[in-house]
């Protein structure tokens, strides 16, 4: 039994032969983008590198600008312990009317946090001297 001249089994090793090629090409293709993106990434580092500016003056800014903050921080945190001074006095004020036994020690828990807050704020203006 003869067929007509091209056998199943050429048919079959031809196209897993492309099959191979169309997969080598797609890791050539692959691979050579992969080289591309490392050379954009290398050559953009290299820019963003070469138009840094120097660090020192980045941390003089740095510093200028927390110094610029640090008298309204105080403020800040004087302001907060004047609140929980407030809010302390109402508490104790109102337990002590209740004659609940515990008056002291809630009295020297509010009064302590509020001394507690505009002392660190009385340090650190001293410690830094700003």
């Amino acid at each position: 039994m003869k067929t007509s001249g091209i056998s199943f089994l050429g048919v079959f090793n031809k196209i897993q032969l492309l099959k191979l090629i169309k997969d080598d090409m797609k890791i050539q293709i692959k691979s050579k983008l992969q080289y591309a993106f490392a050379l954009c990434g290398v050559l953009l580092l290299s820019a963003l590198t070469a138009s840094s500016q120097d660090g020192n003056a980045g941390i003089a800014e740095a510093t200028n600008k927390v110094k610029g903050y640090f008298d309204t921080g105080c403020d800040l945190m004087y302001a907060i312990g004047a609140v929980v001074g407030i809010i302390g006095a109402v508490k104790v004020f109102n337990k002590w009317n209740a004659g609940e036994p515990d008056t002291n020690k809630v009295a020297a828990a509010w009064f302590g946090s509020c001394i507690f807050l505009v002392v660190v704020a009385t340090v650190l203006k001293s410690f830094f001297g700003i």
